[in-house]
């Protein structure tokens, strides 16, 4: 994993197919994930979006009969190689969910969790980690004095941000977020939102999201995913489709695809 990082591209996908057992949730999709920026992937439910996502940490390997084809690069190497250590993939690569998830710790030891698990035991060292990742995720300011508190405690919008910085505190180089605010009230999802807008200096973002405004405010790049029939409408259905990758305006404004202009238009279905 630590071959040459300064190209163009985080993570790179190359014809990639994900099956679960015999059913292809994810049909040849291709794309490059800038760095330091923030993209998008939208579309209808069950259209393979959420299953890319966790394609590129190897969350999928955590279900049965899942497998993937094709390659996702990561620093010149193939995340799906003999030789790569899915544990190592989720610590550069880390992962936000989409309901709230601290454990049943304090403040403090849910952000100290994964360095102490990656071996780290000195207290000052910690005491830093902790305040830096709380300080990136926008929490510090609410929480230093009352460190020794449940996660579980805190309004849904601070948990998310807790657990933004418990994914910062392991110093991954990329963040997966899987529609991250759906749980969330507007006010909350505004802050993540600026949140995200700040995060991106440091991270490369990806986050799944239904709300297409969200993915206009937010990201550079779109993704579209779309479950497509052959030409026939006879044949078997293609799911898990990506249908158009472009820069935020340009796909909202100028769609290429039929598909593209009808989901954004709201005449999808």
């Amino acid at each position: 994993m630590s071959a040459n990082g300064n190209g163009k591209y985080a993570i790179e996908a190359k014809s990639i197919d994900v099956f679960y057992g015999s059913y292809r949730a994810v049909h040849d999709v291709s794309l490059g994930i800038e760095r330091n920026k923030i993209t998008a992937f939208i579309g209808p439910s069950g259209c393979g979006k959420s299953t890319v996502l966790r394609a590129f940490n190897r969350m999928n390997d955590l279900v049965p009969g899942a497998r993937v084809e094709g390659e996702i690069l990561y620093r010149g190497r193939n995340l799906y190689g003999d030789d790569i250590d899915p544990v190592e993939v989720r610590r550069r690569i880390g992962m936000v969910f989409q309901k709230p998830n601290p454990f049943p710790k304090s403040i403090y030891d849910n952000v100290a969790y994964g360095p102490r698990i990656l071996g780290m035991r000195d207290k000052k060292t910690l005491d830093d980690i902790v305040e830096n990742s709380l300080k990136q995720a926008a929490l510090w300011d609410e929480v230093k004095n009352d460190l020794k508190k449940s996660g579980l405690a805190l309004s849904g919008g601070q948990q998310q941000r807790l657990c933004i910085a418990r994914t910062i505190a392991v110093e991954p180089e990329v963040i997966l977020m899987d529609e991250p605010c759906s749980a969330l009230d507007p006010i909350a999802t505004q802050r993540i939102e600026e949140l995200m807008k700040d995060l991106v200096k440091n991270y490369t973002i990806i986050i799944v999201t239904h709300n297409m405004q969200q993915a206009i405010r937010v990201s550079d790049y779109t993704a579209f995913y779309y479950i497509r029939k052959d030409q026939d409408g006879n044949s078997e259905t293609r799911w898990g489709e990506l249908v158009e990758f472009a820069p935020t305006e340009k796909l909202f404004n100028q769609p290429q695809f039929e598909e593209t202009s009808d989901y954004i238009s709201g005449r999808f279905g």
